[in-house]
């Protein structure tokens, strides 16, 4: 166990264990996201900083199949920021916000060393996702292309730039494959560690293990910041999930099947 899931496990809720917290119809999630750790602010635009910190969290909403309602911000930041600046992380709020019909209903700023953002966002859903329901020969699959954000973050760390429209900068969502696909999903998270690492989490929760279709490399199924959706369904509806995903104009890949075997990811962790 390493030292993230140890501390977690000191807590005892139930309610603990997924994207987010589903209590009494709502659900309550939380992420931070802060510079020198997730992000270099000379990377990024500070509209591009806060548009990511809100879609990372919205992330977590939509892959419990919620729908996002409200957001609380807590933005630490540097005495050196200008207005200008701040200006700029107001617009990449709020402009996420607006997209998804949240509601930005308060927070807290305090004076920092450095820029850090944590953001809570409310949502509601009557059918809510959890990482919990694998059943023996279940399927699992994910959405979208993997590997770019990793390749992308590399190429960062090494000076280069990216463009605008990067996955590590421009997250593309899923809500609409979840939404339309809810009712056949056994299971569901969005790929924040990585494939390896959260299919560890999602067999582990379930006490199950999978076997993999195809040999999927490291680059790929290694690269943490995806944002696209790991689910689980039953076998029977492999041609309705593969022909509802083309109606959100979704891919999905169908890579691994659940099996009471032995499951170890081939990933380093992303955490301490």
């Amino acid at each position: 166990m390493n030292l993230e899931d140890y501390f977690i496990s000191q807590f005892r809720s139930v309610n603990i264990g997924d994207d987010g917290a589903f209590v009494d119809g709502y659900v309550y999630s939380k992420d931070a996201f802060f510079e020198n750790v997730h992000f270099k602010t000379d990377w990024m635009s500070y509209y591009q900083i806060a548009s990511k910190a809100m879609l990372v969290n919205i992330s977590d909403a939509i892959s419990m199949n919620a729908k996002p309602l409200y957001a609380l911000l807590a933005v630490a930041m540097p005495k050196s920021i200008t207005k200008s600046q701040m200006s700029e992380l107001v617009r990449g709020f709020e402009d996420v916000a607006k997209k998804y019909s949240i509601e930005i209903i308060g927070g807290d700023t305090i004076s920092n060393t450095k820029l850090d953002i944590t953001v809570t966002i409310i949502s509601k859903t009557k059918k809510p996702l959890f990482r919990k329901g694998v059943k023996h020969n279940d399927l699992f699959a994910f959405t979208g292309e993997l590997g770019q954000s990793k390749k992308e973050l590399t190429k960062l760390f090494r000076g280069g730039s990216i463009n605008k429209k990067s996955k590590f900068v421009d997250i593309k969502l899923r809500d609409a494959f979840v939404f339309k696909t809810a009712r056949y999903l056994r299971t569901g998270m969005d790929i924040s560690d990585g494939l390896f690492s959260d299919l560890a989490k999602m067999t582990a929760t379930n006490k199950i293990g999978a076997q993999l279709y195809r040999c999927i490399s490291k680059k790929i199924a290694c690269s943490g910041e995806e944002y696209e959706m790991l689910v689980s369904f039953d076998k029977r509806y492999r041609k309705t999930m593969l022909r509802r995903s083309e109606c959100s104009r979704t891919k999905l890949t169908i890579f691994a099947k659940a099996k009471r075997v032995k499951y170890t990811s081939r990933c380093k962790a992303n955490h301490f």
